[in-house]
């Protein structure tokens, strides 16, 4: 075997490591987020819940209770939403309030 064979494996495997570790911060920066659906304002949603929405910024309504954004972790629901029937966020979609 030549010595360039047998560096192959480590270079693949030095390279997986690091793009793993580059993708940690992203995980680590939505550990203490939770998606509240329900709280953000027409067109500034994180990203897609379902129906009417396909990602970030496409909400149609305010308080769209498919809609979600990113909120500390145990503020969800604490927050107001004029659509949700408690009047908060809820952590999944939900069936809006008629108002």
């Amino acid at each position: 075997m030549t010595q360039m064979t047998t560096k192959l494996p480590a270079i693949a495997l030095a390279m997986a490591l690091g793009a793993a570790f580059t993708a940690l911060p992203a995980a680590a920066q939505t550990a203490d987020k939770d998606k509240c659906f329900g709280v953000a304002l027409k067109g500034k949603n994180d990203c897609a819940g379902g129906a009417g929405t396909t990602c970030a910024g496409t909400s149609k309504v305010d308080h769209q209770a498919n809609a979600w954004s990113l909120v500390p972790k145990g503020s969800c629901e604490k927050t107001v939403s004029k659509t949700s029937a408690t009047g908060f966020g809820q952590l999944a979609t939900f069936t809006a309030k008629k108002a």
